[in-house]
């Protein structure tokens, strides 16, 4: 009966769902808890539940379950819900996952930091891209395979037990008290992990960190998909017209957008690129500089989620560091990356350098003779040897559209690998995808990150590739569009609030190609103390956040975003995008990303009224 009940919910809540559900990237930060993730959306939901209302007015009214889909969504959320209540779990206790290998490689992980045996059972044939040699060669990770007819033929292991299954069916699951983890393998619409057992309920937040940094959560898409065979609306049969189409389609307009006609790879998220890049690049080092360190060179104020995934690769690995490159503010990066550059090489290590141009929050742009110069200079060991030259890693996903690797480009002598968020521009907000294409000097390391990439089962999806096919060759126009309208309100606000900083390029550096459409506000403050001056300005923050959001409701929005197709994202690095930097190098600071599809007149009003009330 009770069974009964939940599936028959679900079937009117698909009905009645928000449409933003399956169509949006971000979510509003205004009604979210990063503490409360999935949490708070699931006690509001439940209650729902309880009182039988399905309703799209109720449905739309729900707390943000993540501020990013790639680490979960409301969809992803109900769908846990459904099979844990169908299988006598808690929510918490089952966790969706677009790759069908990452789920096994988060209880691997884990299990090596803590050296714990683990053993992987399977009925079926594994999937063909999990190769047990590299997973134990180069992520580190210790287990043993074993194959047998039934789940009951599971017998006691002194360490952690992994079921991996192949299920046409989505919904209860045969259980074994032997089993410590069932990974459920759902065809192409990815996996669904099962926790069994609350002495493994210790693994949940480390496994959510897995699906946090190095994949995506199963995509609304396929979670509705999912919900569907669920609540026996649908079957598991793919529908792959046009797949094919559409890859030739997003290859090309990578080689045109970056002029590089190399090979380019797309996964389903920025960060599951950047996975494969660090693990292709660790592989290539294991093979090719036998016994030397790796040395990953990070800024520490960038990106959270690069910073992070970073160091948690270093955490597994004896052999790999991250070594932090001051890029902003008072440091410029061409001279940090030349000193960080020396010491590695005076140690014989190897240099892998990650690094954003523009930076983010500061938007700011090396001189890139000087970095050319600083990245083929070369340099020896301590006992005289040439040291290993760099692989540059540049995130170009505040700017896309400059070129760095084709012939005669700035980049193009030097070991250099760009990627982009594919949430960003390319795909206009529309879905996690990212790509990496490099120079004909890498051609070699590109092979290895392909292996990763298709190891890790993080190539972007069917969807995910319609979509890009659909807006990269709008792209360069709309970078064009949406930086007139970041100028032009850039000029506003230096107009009428000029003791602010505005960390935004300058008229020379567009000149050159580099038009973002996102610039950070530091706002004017007061105070007696420092923290005082720092706690007004925190609020201001806020205020004019909050102010923005209000006034211009179908506009303005308080989400982590850039590149969107309309609209303006307001947010505040410290708490967002730099959600797992150490609180020294946080920017607490606005910023502000706008479209080419946008009422700025009005935009400039509110702020208009902003100044006047501060």
């Amino acid at each position: 009966m009770e069974a009964s009940k939940i599936v028959s919910y679900i079937k009117d809540v698909l009905e009645n769902m928000p449409n933003n559900w399956l169509g949006l990237t971000t979510h509003r930060l205004d009604i979210y808890d990063e503490k409360l993730a999935k949490i708070q959306f699931l006690e509001q939901f439940e209650s729902l539940f309880n009182d039988h209302n399905s309703k799209s007015s109720a449905l739309i009214e729900l707390p943000t379950a993540y501020d990013y889909i790639r680490l979960g969504h409301p969809l992803s959320c109900i769908l846990e819900w459904g099979i844990a209540k169908l299988n006598t779990l808690k929510p918490d206790n089952v966790i969706s996952f677009t790759s069908k290998t990452i789920p096994v490689l988060a209880i691997l992980r884990k299990n090596a930091l803590e050296h714990k045996n683990t053993q992987i059972i399977h009925t079926s044939a594994l999937p063909e891209f999990f190769d047990a040699d590299l997973v134990k060669r180069v992520y580190g990770y210790k287990f043993e395979l074993k194959s047998v007819d039934n789940i009951e033929d599971v017998a006691q292991f002194n360490g952690t037990t992994i079921f991996i299954s192949q299920q046409d069916k989505i919904g209860s699951t045969e259980r074994n008290a032997n089993v410590d983890f069932f990974v459920n393998i759902h065809g192409h619409l990815g996996s669904v992990l099962l926790v069994n057992g609350k002495q493994n309920e210790s693994y949940i937040s480390d496994i959510q960190h897995v699906r946090r940094r190095e994949t995506v959560a199963m995509t609304p898409d396929n979670c509705l998909t999912a919900l569907k065979i669920l609540t026996g609306q649908s079957s598991f049969n793919p529908n792959t017209s046009n797949t094919e189409t559409n890859k030739v389609s997003v290859i090309d307009s990578i080689a045109t957008i970056t002029g590089s006609n190399t090979k380019s790879l797309v996964g389903s998220s920025g960060l599951s690129i950047q996975y494969a890049i660090m693990m292709g690049l660790i592989h290539d080092a294991l093979e090719n500089h036998k016994g030397k360190a790796i040395k990953f060179i990070v800024p520490p104020n960038c990106y959270g989620g690069t910073n992070d995934q970073a160091r948690r690769v270093a955490d597994c690995l004896d052999n790999v560091e991250v070594v932090d490159l001051p890029v902003d503010g008072d440091n410029e990066m061409v001279q940090s990356i030349d000193i960080v550059l020396d010491k590695i090489a005076s140690e014989n290590a190897v240099p892998y350098i990650i690094a954003e141009i523009p930076t983010n929050p500061r938007v700011e742009v090396p001189d890139l003779l000087k970095l050319k110069e600083v990245l083929t200079k070369v340099r020896r060991t301590a006992t005289g040897d040439i040291a290993i030259d760099p692989v540059f890693i540049l995130d170009q996903t505040f700017c896309p559209n400059v070129l760095f690797l084709g012939d005669g480009e700035i980049l193009s002598t030097i070991r250099t690998i760009s990627y982009a968020s594919g949430s960003k521009f390319p795909s206009g907000g529309q879905c996690t995808a990212g790509y990496c294409v490099g120079n004909k000097k890498t051609e070699a390391l590109m092979d290895k990150i392909e292996v990763h990439l298709e190891l890790c089962d993080n190539e972007a999806t069917k969807l995910q590739y319609e979509i890009l096919a659909k807006q990269m060759p709008s792209m360069n126009q709309r970078i064009k569009d949406a930086y007139k309208n970041t100028r032009d309100f850039v000029n506003f606000i230096h107009e009428t609030l000029p003791e602010a900083k505005i960390n935004f390029v300058s008229s020379a550096l567009a000149e050159e190609g580099f038009t973002p459409s996102v610039f950070s506000l530091d706002l004017p403050t007061k105070g007696n103390t420092d923290a005082e001056k720092e706690s007004h300005k925190r609020a201001l923050n806020l205020k004019l956040i909050n102010l923005m959001i209000t006034e211009i409701p179908n506009e303005s929005k308080f989400c982590v975003s850039y590149g969107q197709l309309k609209g303006c994202y307001w947010t505040i690095p410290a708490t967002s995008t730099q959600g797992t930097t150490k609180e020294g190098d946080k920017d607490y600071i606005v910023r502000a990303s706008l479209s080419p599809n946008l009422d700025l007149e009005l935009h400039k009003k509110v702020f208009l009224n902003f100044v006047e009330n501060i």
